[in-house]
């Protein structure tokens, strides 16, 4: 399930093949010249109506926090975004404001109020641990915590940041919900990932930040060499037909 971070992006991977796609908050931000987590919730909700018009297959929503402290706010934020045409959305566990995770309770407390409404309006929620990019968490933390959001209510949870194939193995066997996957670099191809039940693999903003590096690389070229070599790379007309 890679995420675009334009209709543009989106109708492209659609017509790869991709059978779903997800909304990037980084990359939605990017898109906007703006730093993750510098994205309001009319904007996201907007941007997610504008890819779901746009493509035929289903659009998860990375809604980082679901833009609310309230209980009734989450649940607010997944009608928006339901009524925006989302098929599932996300809710996280780090509070950038206090840039901290979520104390336990309190996560486990706000998966339930988004569950709930994410089941009232028939959409998916995932359920997300962020510890492992903001930290040195413990695997059993993380499983103890996805396992927590499981038990509340999340139809997927999500620990981006994991790329060890026998880590990524545990957590799949002790939590009882399909798992997510953040595909990086250094982490296990799509194929190692499925051979151990991961259920759905996501990029994150890694599709976005390869497509602003390639236009930094040809913007040097053209700058610094007067040349323009790297429109040789350029999308080909056949995949310009996703436009139309």
């Amino acid at each position: 399930m890679p995420n675009p971070w334009d209709i543009g992006s989106a109708k492209l991977l659609a017509s790869l093949g991709f059978p779903a796609l997800a909304t990037t908050s980084s990359g939605q931000a990017a898109s906007l010249g703006r730093h993750d987590q510098h994205i309001t919730r009319e904007e996201l909700v907007a941007h997610v109506a504008a890819l779901a018009g746009a493509v035929d297959v289903p659009i998860n929503a990375d809604s980082e926090r679901l833009f609310s402290d309230s209980l009734s706010g989450i649940a607010e934020t997944v009608a928006l975004l339901a009524d925006a045409g989302a098929s599932g959305c996300s809710i996280e566990d780090y509070d950038p404001a206090a840039k901290a995770i979520d104390p336990i309770g309190l996560a486990v407390e706000r998966v339930g109020a988004a569950a709930e409404a994410a089941r009232r309006h028939g959409i998916v929620l995932t359920a997300r641990a962020e510890a492992h990019l903001y930290g040195a968490p413990e695997l059993d933390e993380t499983i103890a915590r996805l396992s927590a959001f499981a038990a509340a209510g999340a139809e997927v949870v999500y620990a981006p940041g994991i790329v060890d194939i026998a880590q990524i193995s545990a957590l799949v066997k002790a939590v009882d919900a399909p798992v997510n996957v953040l595909a990086l670099p250094n982490g296990p191809s799509v194929n190692e990932l499925a051979a151990v039940g991961v259920r759905r693999v996501s990029t994150g903003a890694a599709l976005a930040f390869a497509a602003y590096g390639a236009l930094v690389r040809g913007a040097t070229e053209l700058l610094e060499a007067g040349t323009s070599e790297y429109s040789r790379d350029g999308l080909s007309r056949r995949n310009r037909r996703a436009f139309d």
